[in-house]
């Protein structure tokens, strides 16, 4: 069982460092938005895999904190880049 573990966590380590390497050189915002949500669900899912390796479910309320967080941000960064959009009407 701990083998599956390590192997989860090097995937999940490595969708980080290729997420992170997306947000830094994504050519537009979408593209860091985009990145920044991946990294945030592979964050949630090596909370996840902490907390099976922990037999802690105590972190499954840090998991739902950061998905909320993630949303959220989400949400902002869709709405902000809908008014930012060249041609984009103003009706607020």
């Amino acid at each position: 069982m701990s083998a599956v573990l390590g192997a989860a966590a090097a995937l999940l380590g490595l969708a980080a460092a290729l997420s992170l390497a997306r947000l830094v050189r994504g050519p537009s915002m979408l593209d860091r938005a985009v990145a920044l949500d991946v990294l945030v669900a592979t964050m949630m899912a090596g909370l996840g895999v902490e907390a099976i390796a922990a037999d802690d479910p105590w972190v499954l309320t840090t998991m739902l904190a950061l998905s909320l967080v993630g949303f959220v941000g989400s949400v902002s960064i869709a709405r902000f880049l809908v008014y930012r959009a060249p041609g984009a009407e103003e009706d607020a």
